[in-house]
């Protein structure tokens, strides 16, 4: 936390005095909030939300999208991996008229090699599914303008893909390109089961290709067992004689099951994004905020 505001503060200061810092923190269980306030004490500038319980990445973020009022907003982790140096050159395109300006990671020396090539493929399947340009290799570190956040604002997913949303809602976009370095301190906690749900909200939220699939493998195999039928009358006219069919059976009726529990699953995960948007619970709650009206 100390690293991360010594690095942002002077870089903002350089830019102009007219800057705030909105931290959220999501929940956490060590001492943040207490440094937040030893901080938020020597600088009003910065204001802390602290949400009641952890929500989670996405909804964190929502939270600080709610709680800004800047003309400009830029979403950043306090892990220094999104370098605060890149700001200025994000400011100067902002100013030349572009309403979004993405950072996107040239090279990802802080991730493992699975970690790598997994969010490769992700965001290239991505790109291929869904009607929305998704950009690659570009997390939520970008500068929007108050236009932007104001429309994202309006957003009303309970399950949501920031990413997604950053890219459904358009506008002019500029793009810069860093290295993205190792960690400055700590370890991340995201999972390999929490970066899968990411996957799924990203691809169940944005197409609904998975459905169409399913619809096109019922065909599939409708028309492998009318080919089939043929086959068995056919042999039936030329050898008169029933063919043994035990074995294909089993195959047929154990592959036919796991495509409808595939379907099956594919519909549960539409249903249930469906029930949760249903409830209409709100995507945080707030414990306490300072320097927030």
């Amino acid at each position: 936390m100390d690293l991360f505001f010594g690095s942002v503060i002077p870089i903002l200061e350089n830019i102009t005095r007219e800057w705030e810092i909105v931290a959220v923190n999501d929940g956490s269980r060590d001492d943040t909030l207490a440094r937040l306030k030893m901080w938020r004490g020597g600088e009003p500038r910065i204001k802390v939300i602290a949400l009641s319980r952890n929500f989670g990445k996405e909804a964190a973020l929502t939270a600080g999208l709610h709680h800004t009022i800047g003309l400009a907003v830029i979403p950043i982790d306090a892990d220094l991996q999104d370098p605060p140096t890149l700001i200025p050159d994000m400011v100067r395109k902002w100013q030349e008229g572009y309403k979004v300006v993405i950072a996107t990671r040239r090279t990802r020396r802080g991730d493992g090699f699975i970690k790598r090539h997994a969010a490769s493929l992700f965001y290239r399947l991505l790109s291929r599914v869904t009607s929305v340009a998704i950009p690659q290799n570009t997390g939520d570190f970008r500068l929007m303008d108050a236009q932007v956040v104001d429309v994202i604002r309006l957003l009303p997913e309970r399950t949501r893909f920031m990413k997604g949303l950053f890219a459904w809602v358009g506008f002019s976009t500029a793009q810069l390109f860093f290295d993205r370095p190792a960690r400055s301190a700590g370890t991340a906690k995201y999972s390999i089961s929490a970066l899968l749900q990411l996957a799924k909200d990203g691809i169940f939220s944005f197409t609904t290709l998975p459905l169409r699939l399913t619809t096109y493998l019922g065909l599939l195999f409708s028309g492998m067992a009318f080919t089939y039928a043929v086959f068995l009358v056919f042999h039936f006219i030329v050898e008169g004689k029933d063919t043994p069919g035990y074995t294909s059976i089993m195959l047929a009726v154990l592959g036919i099951g796991g495509v409808q529990l595939i379907a099956i699953g594919i519909l549960g995960e539409y249903l249930g994004r469906i029930y949760h948007e249903s409830k209409n619970r709100p995507l945080f709650v707030v414990d306490e905020k300072l320097g927030c009206e």
